[in-house]
């Protein structure tokens, strides 16, 4: 009979919570380094450049890959000969490690999960509590599986009740297009095929937590119909061109995972979720002996790809930005922004269209300016701001309007693509939105040199904030005539894969 004591689950999972805040698993690594290695596309290959070198500079300063620290969920299986030594009970265990985790002085990381979700949302201020899945397996150990999962990724789910006849492949080669960039790819997606709609929601996610073999099970051919699917799957997906980033390029995802439950049989339940570029899940076993520690890579292992600006990117003075410089950027231009921007996501939208419409003046001046759409993690020891990446554009499309006619804002930078309505405002106001790399949030937050929240205080890191910036690289997604390349490149790298496919097959 094994022993497990509270504290033990509590410090193993506060341990793997912040080791994998700041170091990829390898095999996601090393696959992205392939990835790099046969992007063809300028644009693709530069944003997996960005990716590949923010993981190594987080794995060197410990610090979040992703400014997105997600929730957490974990799978829990506790054997049936395991006795605790414990007074909490299991989720209370692991949300003590998620609090501990959390609020670590040395890598402090983001609170993003939200009470009352329907009304109020506010804050919990410590990341409790995570998703939690406990199986009751044979055995003396207890085994867990620990993800912190971010919204870009999660809110692109996809859930179909197909019919038994439905083609599984055509499901998802026609679902990849309408969750758009802003899963922040080059990444993997996890199916789920049968059960009932919960389970197979669930096994979409738990197969993510599975080690990327793509390459080995291509080398040695597929052993089974599943296997074969993973192949169609992820050579399908590719097919499609959207690239990293939704920039247009030949890597689209890394991997394919599927699992399977028997099904009743009228239905056939299809479950889709994406894992995105800051892919993150540890997996220990817990003995008895103790706290589980999880083992450091090597840095020598990182692909050697090491970023650095374009020599032929556009400066740009945002202190001096007028709307005629606007309107001279081109769609896919380079950017390298320096000076003041203010930053704001849904909350302080949501509160600064309220305001407006109650013809309230706003708290800051938008004139002229740039706004970043961005949740912070909040800095440790001598940084003026914790990793700063970009957040999913599409979210603030429903403000854009009001936001380009009634404030003076000349342009806007976030992940990925834009929608039809923010494309619209941007194209009838003569605005224009860049992007900045999802994946990429302690490289970006290198480049701000100064940060003070000037407005909203009590939204926590949706709080409207002024960066100072140096050299921050952006690049033109959407121009003053309403050009987007989240539409022009894929469309393009779609036709360049199809002729070249078809020349092999010739």
């Amino acid at each position: 009979m094994t022993v497990i004591r509270e504290e033990d689950v509590i410090e193993s999972v506060a341990d793997a919570l912040q080791f994998i805040s700041y170091y990829h698993p390898m095999d996601y690594i090393q696959a992205l380094g392939r990835a790099y290695a046969a992007e063809e596309s300028p644009a693709a290959k530069d944003a997996i450049a960005q990716i590949l070198t923010n993981s190594r500079m987080s794995a060197e300063g410990h610090r979040p890959i992703c400014q997105d620290t997600g929730i957490v969920v974990a799978f829990v299986k506790v054997g049936m000969d395991v006795r605790w030594q414990a007074t909490r009970s299991l989720e209370g265990m692991i949300n003590e490690g998620v609090r501990r985790a959390y609020l670590h002085p040395d890598n402090r990381l983001r609170a993003s999960v939200v009470a009352d979700p329907a009304f109020s949302r506010v804050n919990t201020r410590d990341n409790t509590p995570a998703v939690v899945h406990v199986e009751l397996v044979p055995g003396n150990t207890v085994e867990i599986t620990v993800a912190a999962k971010g919204g870009g990724s999660e809110n692109k789910a996809k859930f179909a009740m197909l019919n038994p006849s439905d083609s599984i492949r055509d499901w998802v080669v026609n679902t990849v297009p309408l969750m758009g960039a802003g899963w922040c790819p080059p990444g993997m997606l996890g199916i789920g095929i049968g059960g009932t709609p919960e389970k197979a929601m669930v096994m979409a996610k738990e197969s993510l937590m599975e080690p990327i073999d793509m390459a080995a099970l291509k080398a040695r051919g597929p052993a089974d119909a599943i296997e074969e699917l993973r192949i169609q799957l992820h050579d399908a997906v590719n097919d499609l061109g959207i690239g990293a980033q939704g920039l247009g390029g030949l890597s689209t995802v890394l991997d394919v995972k599927i699992m399977t439950y028997p099904t009743h049989a009228a239905s056939k339940p299809i479950a889709m979720i994406p894992n995105c570029a800051a892919t993150r899940h540890a997996h220990f076993t817990l003995t008895g002996a103790g706290p589980a520690y999880l083992a450091q890579p090597n840095l020598a292992d990182w692909p050697q790809v090491h970023w650095a600006p374009d020599a032929a990117a556009r400066p740009v003075n945002l202190d001096t930005l007028t709307p005629a410089e606007v309107a001279s950027w081109q769609p896919g231009d380079r950017l390298l922004l320096s000076g003041k921007m203010l930053t704001g996501r849904d909350a302080a939208h949501k509160r600064m269209v309220d305001m407006l419409d109650r013809s309230e003046a706003l708290p800051v001046d938008f004139t002229n300016r740039v706004i970043y759409y961005v949740g912070p993690v909040d800095p440790v020891r001598e940084e003026v701001v914790g990793p700063a990446g970009p957040t999913t554009a599409t979210r603030m499309d429903k403000f854009t309007e009001t936001m380009l006619a009634r404030t003076g804002l000349i342009a806007m930078i976030g992940k990925a693509e834009r929608g039809p309505t923010g494309i619209e405002a941007i194209k009838r106001h003569k605005a224009a939105y860049l992007m900045a790399v999802g994946g990429a949030a302690y490289l970006v937050s290198k480049a701000i040199r100064a940060a003070r929240v000037v407005a909203f205080a009590d939204l926590g890191m949706e709080a409207i904030y002024e960066f100072e910036v140096k050299d921050m690289p952006v690049t033109v997604a959407v121009d003053s005539q309403g050009t987007s390349v989240h539409q022009s490149g894929p469309a393009d790298w779609r036709a360049r894969i199809a002729a070249a496919r078809a020349k092999q097959e010739a």
